[in-house]
């Protein structure tokens, strides 16, 4: 949904509720906190001074956390919302400021992240004059963000953000952004009690769930014989996690798991089968070629878990539940739509299927999984070879914290190991970039992440590449004191690329050799506790220091430099062609 305009106030005959003189910096505020918001993180400039000035006084009513940039303050905001469940809220001044958040927009629209973003802007009477610090972000903004919309008069501000913060949560969520010209900050309005917005005429968020749908997935699932269930972030996003437990359960239906969706069913789970997609588990893989129904809940068949779409699925009769009907048949043809929440769906579909066991069907899920232990996962978590391994890092973390931390996992080839390895207990505890891969995203979400969820373990797992790219933010940290664990995978490469140069490109290493600084000295200068490990033997000890540490720890472990990540469906392959070596 893109659109910059406002519905226009239905008249009442009910008296005009009082107003109270008001500027429009400080009505945004009051907006905010309406909202229910507790944390923003932002970066104050020249065309948002007017609301940097009004936040001056909400002190202990909002919680501004100064990052230092504006990409890392809409990843903390991303990282928020992904682990409170709650809207993140970002603050940027105008042109370089706002600008600096695309990334993070396109990032939340392809992963739908709920977040509401505000920039400052110039005087309206300078807009299109190539003013200082002036750029047209609506136009930049329109294709990464679910609305956005540019206020010229203080007036509009509450309805506008009303509006903002509808859209963002309701259906499937997704980044917006507001856009207030200083002068609409600076004025002076008549301002009425503030408004959540509950409907909008032209936006149907929420489906009218058809039976007839319901019924015809729920008989081509108790007529088949090798059933798969696929799930994604949609089950998170819908808080549907016990709705969807009871349907795996009641229907004995082997699930796999997108990255974004993992921690909806508990990895330790007898019918979590794994993860799918390119560096996803061996049997769910091959075996998506060869069930005979294939039940998607909350995913979106990008091309990352389907490989090539013409040997995708073939022999399977796809039911497909998402409440994004633009999802549903655009990639994957698909045999019953169910339009709507997975919270409601999903419960009507249990209702209809039969209690059954596929002991079979699992059991081959299972002999994949064995093959996958012998050729893959025994060598990576409990290494022979002298250098360690990223994957046994995790392993180490899993039993020092049982599965109950919150993951951050930046983009390459240790996102991968943390995906794949990482055990999680309980819902949004992973935290990553997953449709745009924004390497830099781990630091300052971690920051995020921990504001949005206080009481629990964050640690962030990030490669020395990534990490560099926001290395910044570690100021953040020292400033604000948040307690976030930190673990560089150092393999000296940029991994993921110079996998793809070995295996596909005659190991043409080209710039992938990247040099880095003593991260833990860099740490100490952010007055920030550190180690670095590079023998198997410190690894469990600085593991323990640094999960015992009060307040945020560096831990460096350096890696074996060449090691791939498999399984692994190389491009242009069907997911039944993946590779064991």
């Amino acid at each position: 949904m893109s659109t910059q305009t406002l519905a226009q106030p239905t008249a009442s005959p009910a008296a005009a509720p009082a107003t109270t003189p008001t500027t429009g910096a400080v009505a945004t505020l009051q907006a905010l906190v309406a909202e229910g918001v507790d944390t923003i993180f932002g970066y104050p400039g020249g065309a948002i001074i007017p609301i940097y000035d009004a936040l001056y006084d909400f002190e202990g009513a909002l919680n501004h956390v100064l990052v230092r940039h504006e990409q890392g303050g809409i990843h903390a905001a991303q990282g928020y919302a992904r682990s409170s469940g709650r809207v993140g809220v970002a603050l940027a001044t105008s042109g370089p400021g706002a600008t600096n958040l695309v990334t993070g927009l396109a990032d939340a629209l392809i992963d739908s992240t709920p977040l509401v973003c505000i920039t400052g802007q110039v005087f309206a009477h300078l807009l299109g004059t190539d003013a200082f610090q002036e750029t047209d972000i609506i136009n930049i903004t329109t294709p990464v963000t679910k609305w956005n919309y540019q206020v010229t008069r203080a007036e509009e501000i509450p309805e506008a953000l009303a509006k903002a913060f509808y859209i963002a949560r309701s259906g499937r969520p997704g980044p917006v952004l507001v856009d207030i010209t200083k002068n609409a900050q600076m004025q002076t309005f008549d301002a009425p009690a503030y408004e959540p917005c509950t409907h909008i005429r032209s936006y149907r968020p929420a489906p009218v769930v058809r039976n007839e749908y319901i019924e015809q997935a729920a008989a081509l699932i108790n007529n088949a014989k090798q059933p798969f269930i696929l799930w994604g972030q949609g089950v998170v996003l819908g808080k549907a996690e016990r709705e969807f437990q009871e349907f795996v359960e009641k229907s004995g239906i082997p699930a796999a798991w997108t990255i974004l969706g993992v921690g909806a069913l508990a990895t330790g789970h007898p019918l979590n089968v794994g993860m799918l997609g390119m560096h996803g588990n061996y049997g769910p893989n091959v075996l998506t070629n060869e069930c005979d129904v294939l039940i998607a809940i909350g995913m979106r068949f990008d091309d990352r878990v389907t490989g090539r779409l013409d040997k995708y699925a073939k022999q399977a009769k796809i039911i497909h539940l998402d409440i994004d009907p633009t999802e549903i048949g655009k990639n994957v043809p698909t045999a019953v739509p169910v339009w709507g929440d997975c919270k409601e769906t999903l419960p009507l579909l249990t209702a209809l299927v039969e209690r059954k066991e596929h002991a079979a069907w699992l059991a081959r899920f299972n002999d994949y999984a064995a093959q996958e232990v012998d050729a893959v996962i025994r060598e990576e978590l409990f290494p022979t070879s002298e250098e360690l391994t990223m994957g046994e890092v995790i392993q180490q973390l899993n039993e020092l914290t049982g599965g109950e931390a919150v993951i951050v996992s930046d983009v390459g080839q240790h996102q991968m190991v943390a995906c794949r390895y990482a055990l999680q207990n309980q819902s949004r505890s992973h935290v990553t970039s997953g449709g745009l891969g924004t390497m830099g995203f781990a630091l300052p979400a971690a920051i995020g992440a921990k504001f949005g969820a206080p009481h629990r373990l964050v640690v962030a797992v990030i490669g020395d590449g990534g990490f560099q790219m926001t290395i910044q933010e570690l100021g953040t940290i020292m400033q604000t004191g948040v307690d976030v664990k930190i673990i560089i995978l150092n393999n000296q490469f940029l991994g993921m690329v110079r996998q793809w140069q070995e295996l596909f490109h005659q190991r043409r290493y080209s710039f992938v050799n990247i040099q880095s600084p003593d991260f833990v000295a860099v740490a100490a200068g952010y007055r920030i506790a550190g180690q670095r490990v590079d023998a198997r033997d410190a690894l469990r000890p600085a593991l323990e220091r640094m999960l015992a540490h009060p307040g945020s720890f560096l831990l460096e472990v350096m890696v074996t430099k060449e090691n791939n990540i498999f399984p692994m469906v190389p491009q242009g392959c069907s997911v039944a062609e993946i590779r064991l070596r």
